[in-house]
């Protein structure tokens, strides 16, 4: 791995720590960034560093560095409601990257945007669900339902701007 791609890694996990500080809440799960960030880091870093970068992120915020939203960090955080959402980034940075490569082009792109999405919400849903007893219809409510349109613009906009962001730093 070149030191190139270990910096742009380490740009992505850090980008994504300063996105989860921009937060709303609307509930037991916040609006952020980070999905926006998650996404971006998977379209131009593309699956591998995508991932990693996602990976480096979770990390930190699992060892205790306040980068989760509301500067919060632990464990504790990844067990609690929104631990699965966190714990899917990695994965959804490597779909969104993955299908970028594969497919190419804006296409690509939108397909990834919307893999990862949904990698989010399943694996977020599922740990919001098992926090609320069971209660897996009132988690769909309160941490799926309401970010539909909201994460669609964040998509939309990583697609945007990813393709110009790696002509500038001649990523393809």
């Amino acid at each position: 791995m070149r030191a190139r791609d270990v910096a742009f890694a380490g740009l992505f996990a850090a980008l994504t720590a300063v996105g989860a500080q921009i937060s709303i809440p609307i509930g037991p799960v916040p609006i952020t960034l980070q999905v926006f960030l998650v996404l971006l880091s998977g379209l131009v870093l593309g699956a591998r560093l995508g991932f990693l970068s996602q990976l480096v992120y979770v990390i930190m915020g699992a060892v205790g560095m306040p980068v989760f939203a509301n500067l919060q960090g632990g464990f504790a955080v990844l067990y609690g409601p929104t631990g699965g959402y966190i714990a899917a980034f990695p994965i959804a940075a490597f779909f969104a990257g993955y299908l970028t490569e594969k497919s190419g082009g804006k296409t690509g792109m939108v397909a990834g945007s919307l893999a990862g999405i949904g990698v989010i919400y399943l694996l977020g849903w599922l740990r919001l669900g098992l926090f609320l007893g069971g209660d897996f219809y009132r988690a769909f409510l309160l941490g799926v339902l309401p970010f539909i349109p909201v994460d669609v613009i964040k998509a939309a906009l990583a697609v945007l701007i990813a393709g110009r962001v790696r002509k500038a730093v001649n990523l393809g």
